[in-house]
Parts: C-alpha cells; structure tokens; sequence
C-alpha cells in the first residue's frame, strides 16, 4: 500500500481494479475446480473431471473457452439493455465486496471506517440484477425466478445484517481491518495465546451468518429462484454464452467473498497465533492465511449445497421470519449487556 501511495490517483485505482479482478476470478475458478469438480465428486464415490490435464485441472479453461464460443443469444421480446445488462450488475457488487476484504497488516484494496456496512450495502446490489434478469427475459419461468429471489434476498439479508451487529458491538469498530486486530489482540478471560477469536464468543451469530449466507447465494436447500426441475434454472433461463459464464462466476466468486467475510468476522481474518499481529511477515502469508479459511467455510457451503433437500417457498419464509431474526436479535442484546457488564 505504500507503494501504492507513491503512485497518481488513476494509476493506484486502476491496479486495485485489476488487482479486485484477478481475485475475483482466482477465487472463483479456485472454487470451482476444488469443491465443485473434485471434493464433491470424492463424497460421492466419483473422480470427478480426468482428462483435460493433470488430474482434471484444466478442465475449468476448456468450460470458459466452451462458452466463449457459444452464440450471444438474446430472446425476441426481451428488454434488450436490461437483459444485456443483469450479469454485469451483479459481477460489479461481487467485486465491490472484494474490495473491503483485507489480507494482511497492509495488504488492501480500501480501509474503509465504514468496510462491513459497505460490504453490507453493496451486497444488495445482486438483489436488482437478479429482478433484471427475470424481467429484461420475457420469460414467465425467469420472471417468476427473479421474484422468488427478490423475496428470499430481502428476507435473508435481515438476519445476515443483525449476526454482524453483534460482532461490531463486541470489536468496538465497522472497519473490517479494525475487527481483525480487535481478534487478534484480543484476550480470552486474560489469556491472549490465541486472541479471541469471535467464532468462540458470537458462536450464535456465526450460525445465523452461515444460514443467511446460503440463502443469499441461492445454494440448496435455499435453491427456490433457481429450482432446476420447477422453473428451469429461474431467472438465467434464457442467457448463453458469455453472459451465462458471467452468472456462473458471480455465483462462485460471491460464495468465495461472503466467506471471506465470514472469515474476517469470526475466523480473526488473515490473522494465526503465534506471530505479532502487526508483523510484515502477515503481508505475504495473510492472503495465503485467508484462502484457507476461504476454502474450509466455502467447503460448509457445498456440502451443505448438496446434503439437504430443498425448501418450500413457505419452509423458506418460516426460518428466516421466525426463528433466525429472532435469534439474532438476542444475541445483539445479550452482547450488548455483556459489552458493557465486562
């Protein structure tokens, strides 16, 4: 960053814009190749991807070039710009979520005072590309996906919102390098050896945060707006090629970037014991730290993905109204009272 901070205006933004980019896709392809294409197949007695490279490995290239090279087709009586444009809005609030994530001491895109209400905010933004792409269709299934998916993301997006607040009440701070310092200086009844990890004391929060984040990504048993054998993948329907790849990045890359979240959160970030949290040494394995806790919450994700059967619209509704705002709701009192008890 200090580098960085050498540079003209237009030369720092456009490195974090590629910067932002590349971990995007990396995270994405990342994903992809280890859960969908290998660690899924394991569970299930397969071997997954072989043939194009080593063990599968260049499987994920040879799908991209597939796409690339697939028609752009665009439905007779579709909204031309708002079809077209569906994809691009919600590759852009993935990539806006990168950009508060910290993977080191120094290693960041933005520190923000603000980082985890941003991140917060602009993942909303997926909710309008989602509605665009049902509408700008013209197709009853799409349509009808979309507004399964409005529905589910504004219910889903409370209890997401209320896990966090206890964790901001607990580190004092909404800055997202602020809350990994706050775990890893942190000390747990005088003993500082680990931190304090807010996975031991939000254990409720994260809970909820796991729930409402399979929710957010649309992944079973939260899978209604994209339900294969009722709406016919929802609200991607009609796209092919390259805008459909463009969905399927934004589904992985997103389930990369809410666990990175998750990650900073309660999982003390790019932060390990045993090493001094302002070591430069944090610079060069923070980000290697993060992926590995990227990889294992991501991992929770999947096997839950394909473990549970899918929700009714009603079953659906019912978790988040009832029971997952509620609990969270306590849990913000209950660290409210001990915040200022202790």
């Amino acid at each position: 960053m200090m580098i960085l901070s050498e540079l003209a205006y237009w030369e720092s933004t456009s490195l974090r814009v590629v910067g932002g980019l590349a971990a995007v896709l990396l995270m994405a392809g990342t994903l992809v190749y280890i859960h969908l294409f290998k660690l899924v197949s394991f569970m299930q007695s397969r071997l997954g991807p072989m043939e194009t490279g080593p063990y599968g490995s260049l499987q994920l290239l040879a799908e991209v070039g597939k796409f690339l090279q697939k028609e752009d087709i665009f439905p007779r009586k579709a909204d031309r710009f708002v079809f077209a444009a569906a994809p691009f809005v919600i590759l852009m609030s993935t990539f806006l979520l990168v950009v508060v994530v910290p993977g080191g001491p120094d290693a960041w895109f933005i520190d923000s005072d603000l980082g985890i209400y941003l991140a917060m905010a602009v993942s909303s933004v997926s909710v309008i590309g989602i509605l665009m792409a049902g509408w700008g269709s013209a197709n009853k299934y799409s349509l009808m996906g979309g507004l399964r998916a409005t529905g589910q993301l504004i219910a889903y997006e409370l209890p997401l919102i209320l896990a966090v607040v206890g964790v901001v009440i607990q580190a004092g701070t909404m800055n997202m390098q602020g809350i990994v310092l706050a775990q890893a200086d942190g000390s747990i009844f005088g003993w500082s050896g680990i931190g304090n990890p807010f996975l031991l004391t939000q254990a409720v929060g994260f809970f909820v945060f796991m729930i409402a984040m399979q929710a957010e990504l649309t992944q079973s048993p939260f899978d209604m707006p994209v339900a294969e054998s009722e709406l016919v993948t929802g609200y991607m329907t009609e796209y092919s090629g390259m805008r459909f790849l463009m969905f399927f990045i934004g589904e992985f890359a997103t389930a990369g970037v809410f666990s990175a979240i998750a990650a900073v959160l309660f999982l003390g970030g790019w932060y390990v014991p045993g090493i001094d949290s302002a070591s430069n040494a944090f610079n060069v394995i923070g980000p290697l730290v993060m992926l590995g806790k990227v990889v294992f919450l991501s991992f929770l994700v999947f096997w839950f993905r394909f473990t549970f059967p899918r929700f009714r619209e009603d079953q659906l509704q019912k978790l988040a109204w009832k029971f997952l705002i509620p609990i969270a709701l306590v849990n913000i009192v209950a660290t409210g009272i001990l915040k200022v008890a202790f």
